[in-house]
């Protein structure tokens, strides 16, 4: 970056699971510090795969070229993978590998004066730490989940809403035509934003969550009354990491061996459900297919955006914050106070008494 600024390299990489609106983000970055300082002021390092990028040294010099075009492609022009936290700090016990003392070496060795992730939980905690042992770290908060603490809104959540929302539309269009029960699997495994957004859109009949543990008899129940007035067909949104009540009383180790054995929450919830309806039941699962394809015009835009306020952020030189939504506003927030922690559904919050308004059962 700009010498009068005392800044030259500024890197940028993605990590953890892929979703739409990261390409967004990294030009946002990049457009605002070109347009204050000048093309040929800044020197982007992008790192491959991540924080895999960072510790093998896996990268390539970028300019701001390398950015123009991307504004509506999904996915990430960099690559990205997961490099789970608890295993970031364990050091090879046979070869002595330090993965954050080699993230700490390439950031020195390239003489960076940046590093600008975009992530969701797991990544945080490592940026955290990487912000504690002295780099100057910006964040983004990616994911479709919603789930990161801190901000009202994360990049990626809008774009899976519409996508997730549309599998809801079209199996509503096959259910009633079949006169079926279809329980539809939305991702979420700790956090149900997603599913509790794209339930209510998608005009469900229940919505089951992994914050509001859930009773199958009344699952059945609700199948039953809809037969009975006349409604041939059911629509059940299940996040992946929806829990029945009586899950929620089995120790973390308990549920872990009982679903290694038992399948998805949806494949779950129809074997028990074929016991008490007669109704025929049916699983969706749209997968990944809710992290693809190109970002929506909100995701375009808000990315962009926070891709803009951490570019500002860089050239007032003040690191180790992550850009968060509040309101209407773009703030940075300490990286210490939102590393480690769950954005979860509240079960008493606007939108799930919303749904509940519109006839939306939670089977609590």
């Amino acid at each position: 970056m700009g010498k009068g600024y005392g800044y030259e390299k500024d890197r940028i990489f993605d990590q953890r699971g892929d979703c739409q609106g990261l390409n967004p983000a990294m030009r946002g970055v990049t457009e605002t510090l070109c347009t204050a300082l000048g093309d040929k002021e800044v020197e982007f390092i992008g790192f491959e795969d991540g924080y895999k990028g960072l510790i093998y040294g896996r990268y390539r010099k970028m300019t701001r070229v390398d950015f123009s075009g991307i504004l509506n492609m999904g996915g990430t022009i960099l690559g990205t993978s997961r490099e789970p936290f608890k295993m970031i700090q364990v050091v090879d016990p046979e070869t002595g590998f330090d993965k954050v003392k080699e993230m700490i070496k390439t950031y020195n060795k390239l003489k960076l004066d940046c590093l600008v992730m975009l992530g969701g939980n797991g990544s945080h905690k490592t940026a955290n730490l990487l912000s504690q042992k002295g780099l100057n770290v910006v964040t983004l908060p990616k994911t479709i989940d919603n789930d990161i603490w801190g901000t009202d809104m994360t990049f990626g959540c809008h774009t899976a809403v519409e996508i997730a929302t549309e599998a809801i539309d079209r199996t509503r269009t096959t259910a009633a035509s079949h006169g079926r029960t279809f329980l539809v699997e939305i991702m979420g495994h700790k956090v149900g934003w997603l599913a509790l957004e794209a339930g209510i859109a998608g005009g469900v009949d229940a919505i089951l969550l992994p914050e509001i543990p859930y009773s199958v008899k009344k699952v059945a129940s609700l199948i039953k009354k809809n037969t009975k007035a006349g409604q041939k067909y059911s629509i059940i949104c299940v996040a992946e990491g929806a829990i029945t009540k009586e899950e929620a009383k089995m120790s973390k180790k308990e549920r872990a061996a009982y679903y290694a054995s038992t399948g998805t929450a949806s494949d779950r919830l129809a074997k028990a459900l074929s016991e008490l309806v007669p109704n025929e039941i049916r699983c969706v699962v749209p997968g990944h297919v809710q992290r693809g394809g190109n970002p929506c015009a909100y995701d375009r835009r808000f990315a962009s955006e926070l891709g803009a306020a951490a570019g500002r952020l860089i050239l007032e030189g003040k690191y180790g914050f992550m850009i968060a939504l509040r309101g209407s506003d773009l703030v940075p927030v300490p990286l210490e106070e939102v590393a480690g922690k769950l954005k979860l559904v509240p079960p008493d919050c606007a939108e799930v008494q919303y749904a509940k308004s519109l006839g939306i059962s939670f089977a609590d």
